[in-house]
């Protein structure tokens, strides 16, 4: 998912969509995509593979293109797994046909420990979808999950020998994701108190003429709502008013309803004068407020922390090295940076459920702390480097980087993906 080198001097910023940016409603759709294709390409958690056209069941006893060995299993309430006859170890896979009239999740797991070692999602009634799986020596069974019923967990089938299992991981729940969402959102609540003060500040220097300064407090400020990512569905409306974007058109940064950062960041570094920018500066401090004093309100999701951990980077990829988001400031790299901050900041409070769940969590680590340190070398003192101003090895690096980096945390959406055990 790396983005392409193309060469020293970043391209042009493409048009954004006409009127403010509202994140929640574009950025997490998009990130939700790309997690479903990354995750299939790199499971490195639950081996699994799924796609291909509908196909008899019994496609299984014939001579298969990919070389693997296949077994034709049946998927229903009364005949949930039937068909497994003559287990053995290795890389196989299961055809699955679904004999009921409605769509199933199947899961097949150890039924001692519960961990799953593959999973399909939206079987149809009457089609065959293959599993791809790499089993070692022990006990498994298939469960399917049809729609409005109850799970059913077929016969249980012993692989023998010593051979070792494959990548499995045990299947996490809402309870288990209560606690770390509660403590996230108990800090993101002290990061908005933080974005409070950095804004008030933002709006004295503002009043008093003083731009140098306002330019110093506006990143610092800036620097701490973009830490907070995981947080932005549930901030709702309040995300379009302090961080909307605008068109790159002519004329689109005096349209009304661009406001907050942005807005803030175009006169900054485009000579518009302090008077100019007290009426944004204003409104940035209100909309602050209004979400700060909601905030005690609201209730984050946790099914989502672990998808938000994969699409902060994502969207630090697609907006942020390609300067997209960019008004003026040249200060990209830092929002990246920051951004890496939001992630690790999720990843903290996942990481006793993550570790014992994810064998490249050493990886994963090794990743974040990778782009850390090639996103630092580009601060310079109060400064960063434009990302047009990056030489071609210095954009490639970080573009690896990232590339590396969303691999890295694809597995983390699929673990904690909320699933169905009963």
């Amino acid at each position: 998912m790396s983005a392409e080198p193309d060469g020293i001097e970043a391209p042009p910023p493409p048009p954004a969509p006409s009127g403010p940016r509202f994140r929640p409603g574009r950025r997490w759709q998009v990130g939700a995509a790309a997690v479903a294709v990354a995750a299939a390409v790199t499971a490195t958690v639950l081996v699994a593979n799924s796609g291909g056209s509908s196909k008899d069941a019994r496609a299984g006893a014939t001579a298969p293109a990919d070389g693997l060995r296949h077994t034709a299993i049946e998927i229903s309430p009364g005949t949930c797994g039937s068909g497994w006859s003559a287990p053995r170890p290795g890389r196989q896979v299961f055809d699955l046909h679904n004999t009921s009239d409605t769509a199933s999740e199947v899961y097949l797991d150890d039924p001692r420990t519960g961990k799953i070692f593959g999973e399909l999602d939206g079987l149809a009634p009457g089609t065959t979808r293959p599993l791809t799986v790499d089993l070692g020596s022990g006990s498994y069974a298939f469960k399917c999950l049809q729609d409005d019923t109850d799970a059913v967990t077929g016969p249980t089938v012993v692989v023998p020998g010593k051979q070792p299992q494959g990548p499995a991981a045990a299947p996490v729940n809402q309870h288990d994701l209560i606690p770390p969402t509660l403590d996230y959102q108990k800090w993101v609540g002290g990061r908005i108190d933080e974005l409070a003060a950095g804004t008030v500040k933002l709006r004295a220097d503002i009043d008093r003429g003083d731009l140098a300064a306002a330019r110093t407090d506006w990143l610092t400020a800036h620097l701490v709502y973009e830490r907070m990512g995981a947080a932005y569905d549930t901030f709702g409306d309040a995300d379009g008013l302090i961080n909307g974007t605008v068109a790159r058109t002519p004329g689109a940064e005096r349209d009304p309803g661009f406001t907050g950062f942005h807005r803030i960041e175009y006169g900054l570094w485009h000579g518009e004068s302090a008077a100019s920018l007290r009426a944004p500066a204003a409104a940035l401090v209100g909309a602050v407020a209004d979400l700060e004093a909601g905030w005690p309100d609201q209730r984050m999701d946790p099914a989502a922390m672990g998808l938000r951990a994969h699409e902060i980077i994502e969207n630090a990829e697609q907006f942020e090295l390609t300067a997209r988001t960019d008004y003026g400031s040249g200060t990209s790299l830092a929002t990246a940076r920051a951004n890496l901050d939001g992630t690790r900041a999720i990843l903290t409070r996942l990481r006793a459920l993550l570790v014992p769940r994810d064998p490249a969590v050493a990886q994963l680590d090794a990743a974040l702390d990778r782009t850390q340190k090639d996103l630092d070398a580009q601060h310079h003192g109060a400064a960063w480097t434009p990302v047009g101003k990056l030489t071609l090895a210095q954009r490639e690096r970080i573009d690896a980087d990232f590339g590396d980096l969303l691999e890295q945390l694809a597995p983390v959406a699929t673990i904690f993906e909320v699933r169905r055990t009963a």
